[in-house]
């Protein structure tokens, strides 16, 4: 294997986990199953497809604008890199002590006609935290367009991802335990915070470098 190819698998490791830890299709599969409870199973499987789709539509336009936007505003990488990770660790905290889930639900007014927009779509998929990381994520792998090819490619598989599981969830609710969510979402959060802090301490060294 080569030094290159080396470096694109890292990529794709490093994106492909933290954008599944960030849009968390384990924890928002319970939340699915809530507000389509009074659909049909082909209704349920269209409004995953529409909600995944949509919001694939609003990270893709962070991942690929989200610098630009960041330049325009004159928020420098190291504040804004600094900024995500303070909020990629206050959400680790949160599904550390099982709070995000109940935030979550919290969010479960919506208009039945809708919930592929809102709240599937967006915050519960792409998220305030989805969109940081994005943006984040594609800016410190730098300019080289294979290495943010590699990026996207790794978003686009955790929402193909995503879309699988709210599709078999559809089929079979039952097999949705949530103790087993509840165990592993916890061990996801104590290695979102370590991310988080790497985060964090990459800012302060591009700041003060």
């Amino acid at each position: 294997m080569t030094v290159l190819s080396t470096s694109m698998f890292e990529i794709f490791i490093q994106t492909f986990f933290l954008y599944f830890i960030v849009i968390d299709p384990l924890g928002t599969t319970p939340l699915f199953l809530i507000v389509t409870q009074h659909m049909e199973t082909k209704d349920k499987i269209k409004t995953a497809l529409s909600a995944t789709t949509i919001a694939a539509v609003i990270l893709l336009f962070f991942a690929l604008l989200g610098s630009s936007l960041l330049r325009y505003l004159n928020i420098s990488f190291p504040a804004f890199t600094i900024a995500g990770g303070i909020i990629l660790f206050l959400i680790s905290m949160e599904m550390l002590f099982d709070k995000r889930q109940q935030r979550k639900e919290g969010d479960l007014e919506y208009n039945s006609d809708r919930v592929s927009v809102f709240p599937l779509a967006t915050p519960l998929i792409a998220g305030p935290a989805g969109i940081t990381s994005v943006i984040v994520s594609v800016s410190d792998i730098g300019n080289n367009f294979t290495n943010q090819a590699v990026g996207i490619l790794a978003l686009v598989l955790v929402l193909l991802l995503t879309f699988t599981i709210f599709f078999i969830a559809s089929k079979s609710s039952k097999i949705i335990n949530k103790k087993i969510i509840s165990v592993i979402s916890r061990v996801i959060a104590i290695i979102l915070a370590g991310l988080s802090v790497q985060y964090i301490l990459d800012g302060l060294k591009t700041f003060l470098a």
